[in-house]
């Protein structure tokens, strides 16, 4: 039986490709439907719509924007759900509340069907690499038939336990990139500011015991001037609101993410929700000026 994946943006559309190339039969929707000419070229089969992923795959593979679009695929609300989640895996590898995850997993166990989560961690070129850190949550026996897929995508992949274990743990490891890269581009506006070169700051960060694959691809941008995607910075901006909003609901404190918060919704608001997260650098430039002017 054909496993499905629906969802070929900047990360699924590599990660299905992966999927393919390791001889996985799979069969593909997107609302774009010109995203799915890589994968009918390596293979795969495109769907005409939904509907037709799910009456021919046992398991489907989600990864999709916001829980609008996880809804809308599911026909969530509908008298579609039902036969879309009976005797269904659906694995929901995107990003969404920890709430909404939970809710969809008891209303998918209802219709019969089962339901893990899968989130990454990586952006775009872990995910042409099949270089992704998957992490898994659900009933053992769906997670047990689930992790074969994710071996062409993911260098390892961990057990969090039971929903909503892996995205939580997601928001965890996104709350220290998110403020990881805004620290890095706040170092590079600082030298660049002072009138220092920025490319020998970059190779003294890469000399030093802090350097890390995302220091160096990130330094690498900054140096350039390269805002191209790799993870956007609306999409940054997402997963922010999502981490603050799971830590006020659990009373938590988190002043570094709630400033990262602000300083991407400022960056998103001047037309850069588009470039990637280093993009950040705009919003510290904009506080500059303001505060020179």
């Amino acid at each position: 039986m054909y496993v499905g994946f629906v969802g070929l943006g900047v990360m699924g559309q590599p990660m299905a490709l992966n999927l393919a190339r390791a001889g996985t039969p799979l069969l593909v929707w997107n609302r774009t439907p010109a995203r799915c000419e890589p994968l009918r070229a390596a293979g795969a089969e495109v769907a005409a719509s939904p509907g037709e992923v799910f009456d021919r795959a046992g398991t489907v593979i989600l990864m999709l924007a916001d829980e609008r679009a996880v809804d809308t695929v599911l026909g969530r609300g509908t008298r579609d759900f039902a036969a879309r989640a009976a005797g269904h895996t659906v694995v929901h590898m995107g990003t969404t509340s920890a709430e909404y995850s939970g809710g969809l997993r008891d209303d998918i166990r209802a219709a019969g069907g089962r339901y893990v989560e899968a989130p990454v961690s990586g952006s775009r070129v872990p995910a042409e690499r099949g270089e992704l850190v998957g992490m898994v949550a659900g009933d053992d026996d769906a997670v047990a038939a689930v992790r074969p897929l994710l071996g062409p995508l993911c260098r390892e992949t961990f057990d969090c336990g039971p929903v909503p274990g892996a995205l939580l743990m997601k928001f965890s490891v996104n709350l220290f990139l998110i403020t990881l890269v805004t620290g890095l581009t706040e170092a590079f506006h600082f030298a660049g500011r002072h009138g220092l070169d920025q490319s020998l700051l970059r190779d003294v960060l890469d000399a030093g015991p802090m350097a890390s694959a995302v220091s160096r691809g990130k330094a690498a941008k900054l140096v350039a001037g390269d805002f191209t995607v790799q993870a956007g910075a609306a999409d940054v901006l997402k997963n922010n609101r999502l981490i603050a909003q799971a830590a006020r609901r659990a009373h938590l404190a988190s002043p570094l993410l709630d400033v990262c918060h602000a300083l991407y919704g400022e960056t998103v608001e001047r037309g850069h929700g588009g470039e990637d997260m280093v993009a950040v650098l705009r919003a510290l430039e904009a506080r500059t000026d303001g505060v020179r002017s």
